[in-house]
């Protein structure tokens, strides 16, 4: 098969959540750019607009959706809508997710710290609507006998991370596992799982703090690439995943870090 035709995507219905900023519009972006009709799935009405507009002002096919991905009963009916709608869904990329609020590091993020209020809403966001997106899609996917599905999980669901809160590496934890668990089950459909684990990326979680100079050196000084990544390094991964190219792989979780999981 001709390079070219390995990450063709013409045709092909993709849903994003998360979609309007940071990694979820990187990933959304490159989607379009390679010819994939993208839905796109975001709690922001500002920058949803800002994003759908961007990208029809590029001439590619894309619509939007105002949800709350905490709300299952709406992230289902959405995701069941547009694969309705459209006769097929062919992509999920299940990237929604917050902060978990202060790191382990500080009195505030120590254990005994952590509220339950806090846990339960990285916990419905991070985990709970990624495990019910993926459910979705795989509905539909398994009765089209083939799908791509990627989650967005994180370096933190790999091993312990003082840089962040317990409620976030907690979830990416399950979110990694998550991508194993249905992998196994949906293989025999043709429908490949697999997840992205990020290293610090330059975005708006925690409020857009890693843009701060004093927290982006204490993040960039735990990779050894010494940086911090712009979010279009995340393209080609998410490409590769979500196209012919990747046909078989399935239950990978891929760090995309600079080597910070390598020491």
């Amino acid at each position: 098969m001709q390079a070219e035709k390995l990450f063709d995507l013409k045709g092909q219905i993709a849903v994003v959540t998360g979609a309007a900023s940071g990694l979820g519009l990187a990933i959304t972006k490159t989607l379009a750019a390679n010819g994939a009709h993208v839905a796109l799935l975001d709690l922001d009405a500002e920058t949803l607009a800002a994003a759908y507009q961007w990208l029809n002002g590029q001439g590619f096919s894309a619509e939007s959706h105002q949800v709350d991905v905490s709300d299952s009963a709406s992230l289902r009916n959405t995701i069941d809508g547009i694969a309705e709608k459209h006769g097929h869904l062919d992509i999920l990329v299940a990237n929604a997710g917050i902060s978990g609020g202060p790191n382990s590091r500080t009195e505030a993020g120590a254990i005994e710290n952590v509220s339950d209020e806090l846990w339960n809403r990285v916990v419905d966001v991070n985990l709970t609507a990624t495990f019910v997106a993926i459910q979705s899609a795989a509905k539909h996917m398994k009765k089209q006998r083939q799908g791509r599905i990627i989650a967005i999980a994180s370096i933190a669901g790999l091993r312990g991370d003082p840089m962040t809160g317990y409620a976030y590496a907690s979830s990416k934890g399950a979110v990694v596992n998550l991508v194993k668990q249905a992998s196994w089950e949906l293989a025999p459909y043709n429908v490949l799982v697999n997840g992205i684990a990020p290293g610090p990326f330059r975005t708006n979680i925690a409020g857009g703090r890693i843009r701060e100079p004093e927290v982006e050196k204490a993040f960039a000084d735990t990779v050894p690439l010494g940086r911090i990544a712009e979010t279009d390094e995340i393209m080609g991964l998410a490409l590769l995943l979500a196209s012919k190219a990747s046909s078989f792989m399935t239950g990978a979780v891929i760090p995309i870090d600079g080597g910070t999981v390598a020491i």
